[in-house]
């Protein structure tokens, strides 16, 4: 048998590993029902066994294993040893070594850190292709040869060995690259058989160290907040049983592109919601201003609530006398007040403060009735308890969030003052106050402010991890509502300072974890994009300077890819999407959100298939996406229309447009008929001259253009070449890059209305 052919026959024993290790699962859920032990114990193990046989049988024939290491023969744990890595542990038959190991398993670090500088004792890791559930070949790395060795290639039958994926890229294979490069049809997938160094340190980071993720467009941070969750829940599962792990993304629509990850890597008791979803008390009916939008959500309110629980609680203003038949046991008002005060030092939730309160008071009254030798039973102890309670309503009442809130929102001169200014106390307070709070219209934002004063009265719930991504939107009342879920757990932070497109968005990552309780967290970099294109990263990269965030500049990883500037209106936008049908891959039309719906009804009108939501849909390959949903999403083919729409839209515009633009893996096409943001039209000095000018009709995804009739211009440095640069992206990115910078001029779209030449990047 050939190498490959010996590898083909492994997968088949992989699959019936799997096959046996189902029927197994299947007969100890049977059996399992017939176990004796307590209830308890016996609603967890059949939980359990289900849970392994419904993870076991949802298997949807994937790759079983997707990669290998051969250990050489001077190492002591594991020499001569192979062990081919998956998504999953599969069970050999007979207590044989397993078929393949899991890759959170220990001995699968090797397989993401070792190389040919630090080859940790392997001798050969090899990459596995796959069409589909296929093998169809694979690809070799001597690591024990030095760093002079590159990958060796092994037979493949249907992988495209002419394509070039910007082949081994920084050492990197052809597998590999392909991998990071394959297009985005359907959800977000996970990347374990791409995993790159950095990020492995990320993902297996202890249980007991919060993270804080600062991840350019493209560095797979979502990636690597979510295959920690994985790991963590391998390694630590008995601890993180009863706490869990909790997962917060921006909206719905990108919950439902990663939703797909964690079960397709085995976990699916992972929480994962919104930070509106899990507030979400009472319903939100009601809709802020932008100024009083912004002071809910400024810390400070976190004082004025603070205040307006507390004053609640007053001086006692007579004293206790509990009946008990002929007898009357009393508790002075001095002693009630000591007990109030000493209840008040220990700063407990509201709600805990009060029922200790009731406890101690109760024990008074106890203490005297036995003294005087009264018989205590459960009867008079409930007796007494209801008695005490009611006498400390008048001192420490019972209260809900929504009372204390209605009374801030009507007003709120009290609890602010010294606080609040006079205009920002005019900007949250009520102008027409609803009778009682019953009847109140809250807002999102009240949501966060009912939440901080729950968690005044009283605990929530909380968890063992939380990872919460594109964090830097979150305000401070936001970041103090996750840290109460995470207080005696650890966070996993991922976000971009300079995707930050709330008027809150944290400008500081320190200030920011000090908000989500975790002050002397580290923040990791990751710079180097593995999803977006280098001529993509670059001209967002220009928006860096505009919007006042300390961040590193981003680098691709991705020699590949195309940009055009078009002019245009609606229907060069469609022309484009036409366009775009003829490459592999998911479509996304980014607009302001005001101009969404308009060109959803110009692509249906053109007789275009467009799916209902945001999220990339395997059947539906053209989405129009809202800009203010587009963060966390990733499409093959990004036309974004009308970029100063998108800026003029919102006090963060240019962080919305950076959003915007980095949503491209692939291809990017800016649609535009009024001038460009002015970061993106400063042309250098010197007009292009590099590459070759390709002729017009050329292959749009390397040096040309289709889908649309007039002369094209196109600018592409060879991987060899030198050249002066693009006016778009100045002189870096087209030195790293294999890609093409396409400026239309005489663009004529399909449809009638002829669109104008881009007059930014005309070439001389």
């Amino acid at each position: 048998m050939t190498p490959l052919e010996e590898e083909q026959a492994y997968v088949e024993r992989c699959r019936e590993g799997l096959r046996r290790m189902l029927d197994g699962a299947r007969h100890n859920v049977v059996v399992g029902e017939t176990v004796a032990g307590d209830r308890y114990s016996a609603e967890r193990l059949g939980r359990h066994l289900k849970s392994l046989a419904k993870e076991l049988g949802e298997d949807d024939g994937g790759p079983p294993f997707f990669g290998r290491l051969d250990f050489g023969p001077a190492v002591s744990e594991h020499a001569g040893r192979r062990y081919h890595i998956g998504r999953r542990h599969v069970s050999a038959d007979g207590g044989c070594p397993p078929l393949v190991i899991d890759w959170r398993a220990p001995i699968s670090r090797t397989f993401y850190q070792a190389s040919a500088r630090d080859p940790r004792g392997v001798a050969v890791r090899r990459r596995f292709g796959w069409a589909g559930g296929e093998l169809t070949g694979f690809e070799d790395e001597h690591l024990d040869r030095g760093p002079d060795h590159g990958p060796d290639h092994g037979p493949d039958h249907g992988m495209d060995r002419g394509a070039d994926h910007g082949a081994d890229l920084d050492g990197a294979g052809r597998i590999l690259t392909a991998e990071i490069e394959r297009p985005r049809v359907g959800p977000m997938r996970d990347i374990v058989a791409t995993i790159q160094p950095e990020q492995d340190d990320l993902v297996r980071a202890g249980l007991e160290e919060s993270l804080c993720v600062q991840g350019g467009p493209g560095t797979g941070k979502t990636a690597v907040g979510l295959h920690r969750a994985a790991y963590l829940l391998y390694a630590h599962r008995k601890r993180l049983s009863r706490g869990g792990v909790l997962v917060l993304g921006p909206n719905r629509a990108f919950l439902g592109y990663i939703s797909a990850v964690l079960p397709a890597l085995g976990e699916v008791d992972v929480e994962q919601t919104t930070l509106d979803a899990l507030l979400a008390r009472v319903p939100a009916r009601g809709i802020d201003g932008t100024d009083a939008a912004v002071v809910k959500h400024d810390v400070r309110m976190a004082e004025v609530l603070r205040r307006a629980l507390h004053r609640r609680v007053r001086e006692p203003a007579e004293p206790l006398a509990v009946a008990d038949g002929s007898s009357r046991w009393r508790v002075s008002r001095s002693e009630l007040r000591h007990v109030a005060e000493e209840a008040r030092r220990e700063a407990m939730p509201y709600a805990v403060g009060r029922e200790r309160v009731v406890a101690r008071v109760a024990s008074l009254v106890r203490s005297r009735a036995e003294a005087r030798g009264r018989t205590i039973d459960t009867a008079w102890t409930r007796r007494t308890t209801r008695a005490v309670t009611s006498a400390v309503d008048a001192f420490w009442p019972a209260v809900r969030p929504e009372e204390v809130l209605f009374e801030v929102l009507t007003d709120c001169s009290e609890a602010a003052e010294g606080v609040l200014t006079a205009a920002e106390r005019a900007a949250i307070t009520w102008a027409r106050p609803p009778r009682t709070h019953r009847s109140a219209a809250w807002t999102a934002a009240d949501l966060i402010l009912l939440d901080e004063l729950a968690g005044l009265i009283e605990r929530p719930r909380g968890y063992g991890h939380v990872i919460v991504d594109e964090a830097q939107d979150l305000s401070p009342m936001q970041c103090r509502a996750v840290a109460r879920r995470s207080e005696h757990g650890s966070l996993t932070v991922l976000g971009d300072l300079a995707q930050g497109t709330t008027p809150w968005a944290a400008r500081d990552w320190a200030e920011q974890m000090a908000h989500l309780g975790k002050p002397d967290t580290a923040v990791m970099a990751l710079t180097t994009g593995f999803r977006t294109p280098a001529v993509v990263v670059e001209l967002a990269n220009r928006l860096l300077a505009e919007l006042a965030v300390d961040v590193p500049p981003s680098r691709s990883f991705r020699r590949d890819g195309r940009l055009r500037v078009l002019r245009g209106h609606d229907p060069a936008v469609v022309t484009a999407v036409f366009e775009a049908l003829g490459h592999e891959g998911s479509i996304g039309v980014i607009a302001a959100d005001a101009s969404a719906g308009r060109l959803r009804a110009a692509l249906t009108g053109a007789g275009l298939a467009v799916a209902d939501g945001p999220t990339p849909d395997p059947s539906v390959r053209i989405s129009v996406v809202p800009a203010t949903l587009c963060k966390g999403l990733e499409y093959d083919h990004v036309v974004l229309a009308e970029p100063a729409e998108i800026v003029a839209a919102e006090e963060r515009g240019l962080g919305r447009l950076y959003v915007a633009l980095t949503r491209a893996v692939s291809r990017l096409d800016v649609v535009h008929r009024r001038p460009l943001p002015s970061p993106l039209t400063s042309p250098p000095d010197v007009m292009p001259t590099i590459g070759r000018r390709s002729a017009p009709g050329a292959d749009a995804g390397t040096t040309g253009r289709t889908g649309a009739t007039g002369p094209s211009r196109t600018y592409a440095e060879p991987r060899a070449g030198r050249g002066s640069g693009s006016p778009l992206l100045g002189h870096s990115a087209i030195a790293r890059s294999a890609c093409a910078v396409i400026v239309s001029e005489g663009f004529t779209p399909r449809l009638a209305d002829t669109a104008e030449p881009s007059t930014m990047c005309r070439p001389s």
